[in-house]
Protein backbone atom coordinates (compact mmCIF):
# COMPACT_ATOMS: atom_id res chain seq x y z
CA UNK A 1 0.00 0.00 0.00
CA UNK A 2 1.47 3.22 -0.91
CA UNK A 3 0.08 6.52 1.14
CA UNK A 4 0.30 9.51 0.72
CA UNK A 5 1.26 11.82 3.56
CA UNK A 6 0.59 15.44 3.79
CA UNK A 7 0.84 17.98 6.53
CA UNK A 8 -1.40 20.73 5.19
CA UNK A 9 -1.45 24.54 6.08
CA UNK A 10 -4.64 26.88 5.90
CA UNK A 11 -4.62 29.73 3.46
CA UNK A 12 -4.53 33.16 4.08
CA UNK A 13 -8.29 34.35 4.47
CA UNK A 14 -8.97 30.96 6.83
CA UNK A 15 -9.57 30.27 9.81
CA UNK A 16 -8.60 26.98 11.53
CA UNK A 17 -12.27 25.95 11.95
CA UNK A 18 -12.73 27.49 8.52
CA UNK A 19 -10.13 25.25 7.13
CA UNK A 20 -11.52 22.09 9.27
CA UNK A 21 -15.42 22.57 7.88
CA UNK A 22 -13.88 23.24 4.30
CA UNK A 23 -11.64 20.20 4.64
CA UNK A 24 -13.92 17.77 6.02
CA UNK A 25 -16.83 19.20 4.00
CA UNK A 26 -17.61 19.71 0.54
CA UNK A 27 -14.19 18.64 -0.58
CA UNK A 28 -14.28 15.55 0.92
CA UNK A 29 -16.96 14.86 -1.87
CA UNK A 30 -14.34 15.52 -4.11
CA UNK A 31 -11.43 13.80 -2.81
CA UNK A 32 -13.56 10.44 -2.65
CA UNK A 33 -14.01 9.90 -6.27
CA UNK A 34 -10.00 9.88 -6.70
CA UNK A 35 -9.90 6.55 -8.73
CA UNK A 36 -8.19 3.85 -7.20
CA UNK A 37 -8.43 5.61 -3.93
CA UNK A 38 -8.03 2.86 -1.02
CA UNK A 39 -8.60 5.17 2.16
CA UNK A 40 -8.78 8.62 3.10
CA UNK A 41 -8.14 9.98 6.06
CA UNK A 42 -8.05 13.19 7.95
CA UNK A 43 -6.95 14.24 10.86
CA UNK A 44 -6.53 17.91 12.94
CA UNK A 45 -4.79 19.28 15.85
CA UNK A 46 -6.40 18.80 19.29
CA UNK A 47 -5.27 22.11 20.40
CA UNK A 48 -5.07 23.90 16.74
CA UNK A 49 -3.87 27.49 19.01
CA UNK A 50 -0.62 25.49 19.79
CA UNK A 51 -0.16 23.68 16.67
CA UNK A 52 2.55 24.68 13.86
CA UNK A 53 0.01 22.78 10.95
CA UNK A 54 -4.20 22.92 10.81
CA UNK A 55 -4.28 18.88 9.47
CA UNK A 56 -2.93 15.89 8.66
CA UNK A 57 -4.07 14.16 5.10
CA UNK A 58 -3.58 10.30 3.81
CA UNK A 59 -4.86 8.84 0.87
CA UNK A 60 -3.76 4.93 0.19
CA UNK A 61 -3.20 3.45 -2.80
CA UNK A 62 -2.20 0.46 -4.14
CA UNK A 63 0.79 1.73 -5.97
CA UNK A 64 2.58 4.68 -6.92
CA UNK A 65 1.28 4.06 -10.23
CA UNK A 66 -2.26 4.30 -9.13
CA UNK A 67 -1.90 7.28 -7.19
CA UNK A 68 0.27 9.34 -10.36
CA UNK A 69 -3.22 7.85 -12.66
CA UNK A 70 -5.44 9.30 -9.59
CA UNK A 71 -4.00 12.41 -9.64
CA UNK A 72 -3.22 12.94 -13.64
CA UNK A 73 -7.48 12.09 -14.30
CA UNK A 74 -10.22 14.67 -14.40
CA UNK A 75 -11.17 14.04 -10.95
CA UNK A 76 -7.86 14.38 -9.17
CA UNK A 77 -7.40 18.26 -11.17
CA UNK A 78 -10.56 18.93 -9.62
CA UNK A 79 -9.22 17.74 -6.49
CA UNK A 80 -6.18 19.91 -6.60
CA UNK A 81 -8.05 22.79 -7.91
CA UNK A 82 -10.56 22.90 -4.99
CA UNK A 83 -7.60 22.24 -2.67
CA UNK A 84 -5.81 25.49 -3.52
CA UNK A 85 -8.81 27.49 -2.39
CA UNK A 86 -8.22 26.44 1.26
CA UNK A 87 -4.94 24.91 2.04
CA UNK A 88 -1.53 26.58 1.13
CA UNK A 89 -0.37 24.03 -1.22
CA UNK A 90 3.17 23.08 -1.02
CA UNK A 91 3.64 25.11 2.64
CA UNK A 92 3.84 21.98 5.14
CA UNK A 93 6.08 18.74 4.29
CA UNK A 94 4.80 16.15 1.77
CA UNK A 95 5.74 12.47 2.02
CA UNK A 96 4.93 8.92 -0.01
CA UNK A 97 5.22 5.84 1.77
CA UNK A 98 4.79 2.10 1.74
CA UNK A 99 2.71 1.51 4.75
CA UNK A 100 3.08 -1.43 6.63
CA UNK A 101 -0.14 -2.11 8.96
CA UNK A 102 0.99 -4.05 12.03
CA UNK A 103 -2.22 -4.03 14.01
CA UNK A 104 -6.21 -3.00 13.34
CA UNK A 105 -9.03 -3.76 15.21
CA UNK A 106 -10.85 -3.88 11.86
Amino acid sequence: MITVVDVLIRADGYTHEEFVDRWRGEHVAIAAQLPGLKRYSTSVPTEPDEAEYDGVLNLSFESVEAMNEAFASEVGTDVMDDAAEFIDVGAGPRMVVEETIHVTDE
